[in-house]
């Protein structure tokens, strides 16, 4: 204070911790309310993107179980079924790796709204075909571009911090679930009316319209892809490429070398991508392809002849057919929402979790090849849709976890390419089977499934912290 026209030293502490106070205060709630501002933002965000998957699904599962049916009525055989059910396997075998290094260069929101777009003209195609030319013709489009799934969880991974990745996933998988709850019951309910595959083709391609608008006013900006656990920003796609961090903040410097590059730029990462695929798939995560590879053959091959096989065995209408995959999947969402507890009781251990489930899918599997009754498929396909649900989770989030969050779209990209093979595998191994029993594509199914645990049960435990730094230095 002043005294006499002479400041008091000794009161000079207090004015300041008095001023600053009130500053540290004002700091410290601004803070907690950017903070809390920013999880409502990215709350809002994930729940437009459980709406694309679900949208997604509901489309989709109107249609697929309907396809052996629909080029049965074409007049063809099921092995020429199969070859035809292959071709779409060889789109996505050449396309995934593609779209998703795309989606890592150009951006998340245009690679998913062409995707969304060209599969519902594929969907389009799919009403309008009316012999086995125009059907192959139609499944282009989508065989190319359906990877609206892959794009969104590989968003998902970088939106949320790691160790919330597999919760926030099974979230994803659930709403898409609930889609393949209700798709069935309305595709099974609009064929068994006059011309109603066609009709159920033209509105999934209504259903990917209005996705593709929901996508189009999505809130971006509230999105802030890179964050963690820790607040650090996560490596972007150039660091799984070679790119140095010197040359990234020399790039950012100048805004004429940005411009210069920009154009050249995505497809050089692109191809830079594709040439460390080699070292990506021949690495020490071949193991974790190999098991993605078995267990999808394992499963399309339950699905490929599921409704056909019911008709043929037990005498079920696809309208009853198309209630029970509802069923099982309504099970699949709650297994979904119980992944997190799960996931606790296994202490985080994905791989544990997945040899588990693969050791149940495959047990299953072979209970619903030699079922005698239909009591006997409905308890199966219970628990199939509870063990598949958790075994789809843990093998992506086990992928991105050995591999790095560098670049999740290209990682993502080539775990759809490996499963793109096996919808090449599935459809002709499920083709030739069937000519010798309705029974005997998800007995193979089970074979394979016992080859997958049997690999999974020789290699021992990943390590995410060593081989994120082999993958980088590749």
């Amino acid at each position: 204070m002043e005294l006499g026209g002479h400041w008091d030293m000794s009161s000079a502490p207090r004015l300041v911790s008095e001023i600053a106070e009130p500053q540290q205060e004002r700091k410290t709630g601004t803070e907690a309310g950017a903070a809390d501002s920013s999880a409502v933002r990215t709350r809002r965000f994930l729940l437009c993107l459980y709406l694309v998957g679900f949208l997604d699904l509901f489309g989709v599962s109107m249609v697929v179980p309907l396809l052996s049916l629909h080029v049965k009525s074409l007049g063809a055989s099921p092995t020429v079924a199969g070859i035809v059910g292959s071709s779409y396997g060889v789109l996505q075998l050449f396309s995934s790796t593609l779209v998703g290094c795309w989606s890592d260069v150009v951006g998340k929101r245009s690679s998913l709204l062409a995707c969304i777009l060209l599969s519902a003209l594929g969907y389009l195609l799919l009403g309008a075909a009316t012999n086995m030319f125009l059907f192959v013709l139609a499944r282009v489009p989508a065989g190319i571009f359906k990877h609206t799934l892959s794009i969104s969880r590989a968003l998902l991974s970088d939106v949320v911090p790691e160790k919330e990745r597999p919760l926030v996933i099974g979230h994803f998988n659930t709403a898409s679930g609930v889609g393949f709850i209700l798709g069935p019951v309305v595709g099974g309910y609009l064929t068994e009316l006059e011309d109603g595959f066609y009709l159920t083709a033209f509105i999934c391609f209504l259903v990917f319209i209005l996705n593709a608008g929901l996508v189009w006013f999505f809130p971006w900006r509230e999105a802030k892809p890179g964050s963690t656990e820790k607040g650090l920003p996560l490596r972007k796609t150039h660091v799984l490429l070679g790119r140095s961090h010197d040359a990234m903040q020399e790039a950012a410097t100048s805004r004429g070398a940005r411009a210069s590059k920009k154009a050249a730029r995505p497809w050089v990462e692109v191809g830079l991508a594709l040439r460390n695929m080699k070292n990506l798939l021949f690495s020490e995560m071949w193991d974790i392809f190999l098991v993605r590879l078995l267990m999808a053959v394992a499963v399309m091959l339950y699905y490929s002849n599921f409704v056909l096989a019911l008709e043929e065995r037990f005498g079920v209408r696809p309208k009853v057919t198309g209630y029970l995959i509802s069923y099982s999947s309504i099970l699949g969402a709650v297994a979904g929402l119980a992944l997190g507890p799960i996931l606790r009781l296994y202490k985080h251990n994905s791989q544990a979790l997945l040899l588990h489930s693969s050791m149940l899918t495959c047990t299953l599997l072979l209970l619903y090849s030699l079922a005698p009754t239909m009591g006997a498929v409905v308890l199966s396909s219970t628990l199939l849709s509870f063990s598949t649900a958790i075994g789809r989770t843990c093998i992506t989030d086990l992928q991105l976890t050995v591999g790095g969050a560098q670049a999740s779209g290209t990682l993502i990209g080539v775990g759809q390419s490996v499963t793109a093979v096996g919808r090449i595998i599935a459809p002709l191994l499920s083709g030739v089977a069937q000519e010798v029993s309705p029974c005997g594509p998800p007995s193979l199914g089970a074979a394979l499934a016992l080859v997958a645990i049997f690999i999974m049960s020789l290699n021992k435990p990943h390590s995410s912290s060593d081989r994120n730094g082999k993958l980088k230095s590749e």
